[in-house]
């Protein structure tokens, strides 16, 4: 049976559970159940401490974990991410007082208060710094102001936090995270469980990013119609039961929709509808 870890708790879990039952998965907590297992599809899901996860994969006590990107390379874990899930985004940053004019490149011998001290250290290391780490589980922001660091290395969401405690991003950001899925090796991906799981999870993500929009049109209009909405590999055209006209069906990325409507109605497209897309395989 496939062993998945996933967040006990926090945006993360949520995000994680929604999409892991659009994927047709059962792994929704009744109480505060540590595992819940699913037959069917022969999982068991196990609800972890976010940080703890890649700890778990890595040392090969579950098969897969979905947890930060950020949270993955600061716990040192031997596991590889396989896919980004497109939520949880975030970014990994420096800040400094507002007034400062303190930078990363004068960093060397100052007090770095973070939840991350690896990905700092990592950081620090090479730049050639020599710098001390205060280790916080949390409210990173206000220990310059209780005067235990000079800098802090935090997640940054919009930054309003940040700017709430008097603060400033510096530097460009350490790295760019989000909700990612991991294994203990890169070939994890390629045995039939874990396949499945990932082109469902893959099919759900991809769905989100796309509609089907379908419209009939003037059959001396088709072409130039077809090019605004070339689909994956080409459109599907059918004939109307009207001579000269055509209905034609296509995906489209969901960014560009109103775009794409615009269009398609200056060129002639008449009774265009839009449908999502629940899960798909391209």
């Amino acid at each position: 049976m496939l062993k998945i870890a996933i967040p006990n708790k926090g945006s993360l879990s949520e995000d994680a559970l929604a999409l892991i039952k659009e994927a047709g998965y059962k792994a929704r907590r009744e109480n505060r159940e540590l595992s819940v297992i699913d037959s069917l599809n022969e999982v068991e899901f196990l609800f972890l401490r976010p940080r703890d996860i890649a700890v778990y994969v890595g040392g090969g006590i579950v098969d897969l974990g979905i947890t930060g990107r950020d949270l993955l390379l600061d716990s040192c874990a031997t596991a590889s991410e396989l896919m980004p899930l497109g939520f949880g985004a975030s970014k990994f940053c420096y800040a400094v007082p507002a007034e400062s004019t303190l930078l990363p490149a004068n960093f060397n011998h100052l007090r770095i208060a973070t939840s991350y001290p690896n990905i700092v250290l990592a950081d620090m290391k090479k730049r050639g710094f020599d710098v001390e780490i205060v280790k916080l589980d949390g409210a990173v922001e206000i220990s310059i102001q209780l005067g235990v660091a000079d800098v802090i290395a935090d997640v940054v969401d919009s930054g309003a936090t940040l700017k709430q405690a008097g603060l400033k991003i510096v530097g460009e950001p350490l790295m760019k995270s989000e909700a990612v899925v991991i294994a203990s090796t890169p070939d994890s991906a390629q045995k039939p469980a874990v396949h499945t799981f990932l082109r469902r999870l893959e099919g759900i993500i991809v769905a989100r990013s796309y509609v089907v929009v379908e419209y009939d049109i003037k059959e001396e209009l088709l072409a130039k119609a077809c090019t605004i909405t070339p689909g994956i590999e080409a459109p599907t055209v059918s004939p109307l039961n009207k001579k000269g006209w055509f209905a034609v069906k296509s995906m489209v990325k969901r960014a560009e929709l109103n775009q794409i409507i615009d269009r398609l109605e200056d060129t002639g497209a008449n009774g265009i509808i839009v449908t999502d897309i629940r899960t798909c395989r391209i």
